[in-house]
């Protein structure tokens, strides 16, 4: 039996395991993007199964990280601005929405600029870039720990400088 048919099996077996799993784990019903994405993973890595453990048991390991994955990047996306992480154009914006948007990307960028190095590599690994603790830890050979403690000051520190030129931009219009 080829993988993909073997993948196609066990959806039909567990994707409805998998479904209620994430519902559950994520507190939405709106997770239908999460189960494709678990079934899309265990498609690449179906090889490094072989009968290890249970498929269902695989297959929830599997849905557990991509839930994870998908609550730190939902949290670190609420705190950046959309702009910056998924700098999607629309047409529908007018051009004071837009000249803001540049701006706030503008003090975005110049604040992580004014940061120490080591926060910079982090928020651009991390924010930017999407990559997991795990991988900016092998990047810049520190461990998981330290990425995720760095990532959290480094936020600070942005979000402190934001506020910061906020208030001089406030002082300077008074």
């Amino acid at each position: 039996m080829d993988k993909n048919d073997l993948i196609e099996q066990w959806f039909l077996r567990y994707g409805d395991d998998i479904y209620k799993f994430l519902v559950y784990y994520t507190g939405s019903r709106d997770v239908d993007d999460l189960v494709q994405d678990v079934f899309l993973k265990a498609l690449g890595s179906v090889d490094s199964f072989q009968g290890r453990s249970q498929p269902k048991t695989w297959l929830l390991t599997i849905a557990r990280h991509t839930a994870i994955d998908h609550a730190r990047k939902k949290r670190l996306r609420s705190w950046l601005p959309d702009m910056w992480l998924s700098h999607l154009a629309s047409d529908e914006k007018t051009p004071e929405e837009q000249l803001d948007l540049q701006e706030e990307q503008q003090a975005l960028y110049r604040a992580i600029q004014q940061v120490k190095p080591a926060y910079r590599e982090v928020l651009i690994l991390r924010g930017i870039k999407g990559l997991s603790a795990k991988e900016t830890a092998e990047i810049l050979q520190w461990s998981e720990n330290k990425v995720n403690v760095t990532l959290h000051r480094a936020m600070k520190a942005v979000r402190d400088k934001l506020e910061l030129a906020g208030k001089e931009l406030i002082g300077n219009v008074i």
